[in-house]
């Protein structure tokens, strides 16, 4: 059979699979949707008419939700977001070129301490960490939430990054070393800059984390001034319960910064999965 008498069959072979994939697309994005269009409700409209239009759009639910809590919330949430993914990112590649550079005993005892860490999840340590950051002096300031996120995004981090430090010729970094580079050149010259797409992937579901984590941020921290956004939004509900139209504004510009993070850096972060899965 020609090549082109097989390309209908293999697309009605490939039909359920996209309608699948439709539904499922669907099904994830229409929350968002709904949060969004809702967002433009009176309280009133949203309980009468939930999954209609709005009669009147009323953007000045966005300027209400700013004004009254979110923006606070929303710088706070970016600074613990930026600085414990920078953290994480630069702790774990170094860590990563370290296990790859010793390629012994030493570096395997590491691994299994990285592999171990996955295993810890956050709800077990939260006791134990409250009396350390206590005891440190560090409760209700950001190193409450920064050194946790840091501390829990590592161990996928250091996985991640050193499958992919894995596959790196040797031949390019004892180049590297002929044209006078040392260990720490190496690293900022030749693992960095083909580790780019990992590297971004790590970024990505580090700062995703960050953005959404709420355990930590509502019991370390206790001043409201200091609350990032998933926490600040309780107290934010609490004195406009009802206000709806107003909270689901602040729901909308708490989720845009991580839609938009996940839509321009797609091609990287599909990329850079694919490279950390090839070698471990």
């Amino acid at each position: 059979m020609s090549s082109t008498g097989m390309r209908p069959m293999e697309r009605l072979r490939r039909l359920p699979v996209h309608v699948i994939l439709a539904i499922y697309a669907v099904v994830i994005a229409y929350p968002l949707i709904w949060m969004v269009i809702s967002s433009f409700k009176s309280s009133s409209e949203i309980f009468t008419d939930p999954w209609g239009l709005p009669s009147v759009w009323l953007v000045q639910n966005y300027a209400a939700a700013w004004d009254r809590g979110i923006s606070d919330y929303f710088l706070n949430s970016v600074i613990v977001t930026i600085v414990s993914t920078l953290a994480t990112v630069a702790i774990a590649a170094l860590c990563a070129y370290g296990m790859v550079r010793l390629g012994s005993r030493a570096a395997n005892v590491m691994l299994v301490i990285a592999m171990g860490g996955l295993v810890v999840a956050p709800q077990v340590s939260l006791i134990p960490l409250y009396r350390l950051l206590d005891a440190m002096g560090l409760l209700n300031t950001p190193w409450a939430m920064i050194l946790p996120y840091v501390a829990f995004r590592l161990p996928m981090a250091i996985l991640l990054i050193r499958s992919v430090f894995l596959g790196i010729p040797r031949e390019l970094e004892d180049a590297a070393t002929i044209d006078g580079c040392r260990s720490l050149g190496v690293f900022r010259h030749v693992y960095l800059p083909l580790s780019a797409s990992v590297l971004t992937t790590t970024a990505v579901l580090t700062g995703y984390f960050a953005w959404n984590e709420f355990l930590f941020a509502i019991v370390y921290i206790d001043t409201d001034s200091l609350r990032t956004i998933p926490a600040g939004l309780m107290s934010f509900r609490d004195s406009l319960s009802t206000e709806w139209g107003v909270l689901l504004a602040g729901l909308t510009i708490a989720a845009l910064p991580i839609v938009v993070v996940f839509i321009a850096l797609q091609r990287y972060f599909v990329a850079g999965v694919a490279a950390g899965s090839v070698k471990g």
